[in-house]
C-alpha cells in the first residue's frame, strides 16, 4: 500500500487531475502511519515537479476539519528540498500558522482524538523545519505562538525548540 499510496505522487507529478488527488486526499485518513506518510512524500513528489499546484492543494487541504488530512498538508510542504524559495517558506509558515491556530480553537473533547494528537505531533516537528528555511522571515511568526495560554500550542513551541535546527536561532 505505501508503494502504491507513493506511486500516485508520481501520477500528481505528471499532470494526472483531481480524481488522483481526492484518492490521495482519502489516504490521508487511512488507519495506518506508513499509509499516512506515503501521503506526504508522495505530496513532495508532486511539489519538487509543481510547486504551486502543491502550495494550493495543501492551503486547500489544510481548510479541511479532518485533522489527519491537515496532518498530511503541513508535512507535505515542510520538506527543507522544497523550502528554498521565499515564496515556498511563505506558504509553510502559513499554513503550519492557520493549522496551529485551527488546533487551538477545538474543543478539549476534539483535542483527545487520535487524529488531533497526530496533527500536534506533526506541528512540533514542521515549525522547526519551515523557520530553519529562512529564520528571518518565520521566527517572528513563530515567537507569537510563545504567548499563547493554549497548553497544545505552548507544547508545539517547547517541542520545535529542542530541535536542533531550531534551538540555535532562539
Amino acid at each position: 500500500m505505501f508503494c502504491g499510496v507513493l506511486g500516485v505522487g508520481r501520477l500528481l507529478a505528471e499532470g494526472a487531475g483531481a480524481d488522483v488527488e481526492r484518492r490521495l486526499r482519502g489516504h490521508a485518513t487511512d488507519a495506518r502511519w506508513r499509509v499516512r506518510e506515503a501521503v506526504a512524500m508522495a505530496m513532495q513528489r508532486l511539489g519538487d515537479a509543481d510547486l504551486p499546484r502543491l502550495v494550493d492543494i495543501v492551503t486547500a487541504w489544510s481548510a479541511d476539519r479532518n485533522a489527519l488530512i491537515q496532518r498530511a498538508a503541513v508535512a507535505a510542504i515542510c520538506e527543507p528540498r522544497l523550502l528554498k524559495s521565499r515564496d515556498a517558506v511563505e506558504s509553510a509558515v502559513s499554513l503550519c500558522a492557520r493549522v496551529t491556530y485551527a488546533l487551538a480553537a477545538r474543543g478539549s473533547d476534539q483535542r483527545r482524538d487520535p487524529g488531533v494528537r497526530m496533527l500536534r505531533q506533526a506541528l512540533g516537528y514542521c515549525w522547526s523545519v519551515a523557520v530553519a528555511a529562512d529564520p528571518a522571515y518565520g521566527l517572528p511568526l513563530f515567537r507569537k505562538l510563545a504567548d499563547s495560554t493554549d497548553r497544545d500550542v505552548a507544547w508545539i513551541v517547547r517541542e520545535n525548540g529542542k530541535k536542533a535546527r531550531l534551538a540555535n536561532l532562539l
